[in-house]
């Protein structure tokens, strides 16, 4: 015991923090655990929350949904217009990461994506008729998992913009995604000037149609495995896609070389790519997507089928739970910083891109 004396005393404290105030007041260091009773505190409702620990209808619900997550086979099918493809997607919808979140609450880089979004659709033609617009209740605002889709970052995803369809041969569902557009000035981070509005042009009008036409060549691609075998190369299919986009240029490229596509834009499109390390994270996305949504809507799972944040919520879905969010705040993430840039000037963590983690 002498040892202990001897130490300076560190408590963690559960419950009254008068407890902890007093430690601090003679010296001490106390950590005040925030917490309260099941319930809160009333005893009936405590009870029936420790009786679904281990409750046989819930174990067996989520063998059933984790069974449908494990035996789904995502595959690469294509490439469509948002319009065209995602379910529900009207003429002036925009869908964004995370719960739901009106314009108001949007946070800084959201609201720049959304802005450049409308822009780039050609509803206003200058960033303060944008951004009236998207306050004056025009638009339909989404989460991207309403509509089966996922998005990094800001997660805007626009009628005009081209996305991938990944669908689960076991179970028929389909996730979509839109396309990586590099790092740098991008709308996923809330840039919106006229080279950001230039790429997602390009990307429509040339990377879209050529990527579809070597699709059609290639015939439907399975992710399951190409996933598999980047994790084996030290990807984590989040923030490193390294492996992974390596191993679709080599899918697409003998693919793409036999279709009519010209020389120049072939060029240009495998340049872009080879460019672009996280080129496969947005169809990692749409797969860990189609393979969570197999395991939703199961009575009385618990299992998580979705994590995600919009730069003000962090929400979870569950397969149990049908469309409910569960939301907290959404926290600042301790990472580095651009030169000049510090965590004061950072919104809180932001995008769908945790559907890899949840996976």
């Amino acid at each position: 015991m002498n040892p202990l004396f001897q130490e300076q005393l560190q408590v963690v404290n559960v419950g009254v923090a008068a407890f902890a105030e007093a430690i601090r007041s003679a010296g001490g260091t106390a950590v005040q655990v925030e917490w309260t009773p099941p319930g809160p505190g009333d005893p009936e409702v405590a009870r029936k929350l420790a009786g679904l620990i281990n409750h046989p209808a819930i174990e067996a619900a989520n063998r059933q949904a984790f069974a449908a997550y494990q035996a789904a086979q995502p595959v690469l099918q294509g490439i469509g217009l948002a319009s065209a493809v995602v379910p529900g997607m009207g003429e002036r919808t925009i869908l964004h990461s995370g719960p739901p979140i009106r314009w108001e609450r949007m946070c800084g880089p959201m609201q720049g994506a959304i802005i450049g979004a409308i822009l780039y659709e050609g509803w206003a033609r200058g960033h303060a008729e944008a951004a009236a617009l998207a306050a004056g209740g025009e638009i339909e605002f989404a989460p991207c998992h309403h509509h089966g889709a996922v998005g990094p970052m800001a997660g805007v995803i626009s009628p005009s913009m081209p996305v991938w369809i990944v669908v689960d041969r076991e179970h028929g569902n389909r996730a979509y995604c839109n396309l990586n557009e590099g790092l740098g000035k991008v709308l996923r981070f809330g840039a919106h000037g006229p080279e950001v509005i230039e790429r997602l042009r390009w990307m429509a009008d040339a990377l879209a149609p050529a990527l579809a036409a070597a699709l059609e060549r290639l015939g439907r691609l399975e992710l399951k495995p190409l996933i598999a075998q980047a994790l084996h190369m030290g990807d984590e299919v989040h923030n490193r896609n390294v492996a992974a986009s390596s191993l679709l240029l080599k899918r697409l490229v003998p693919a793409l070389l036999r279709t009519d596509t010209g020389p120049a834009q072939v060029s240009a499109v495998l340049e872009f790519i080879a460019g672009n390390d996280h080129f496969f994270l947005n169809l990692s996305m749409a797969a860990c997507k189609a393979m969570l949504d197999a395991a939703a809507q199961v009575q009385n799972s618990s299992m998580v089928t979705a994590m995600a944040r919009n730069g003000v919520d962090f929400g979870i879905r569950l397969s149990g739970t049908g469309d409910a969010w569960f939301t907290a705040p959404a926290p600042v993430v301790d990472g580095l910083f651009f030169p000049g840039y510090s965590a004061a000037d950072a919104a809180p963590d932001l995008g769908d891109s945790a559907i890899t983690e949840t996976a």
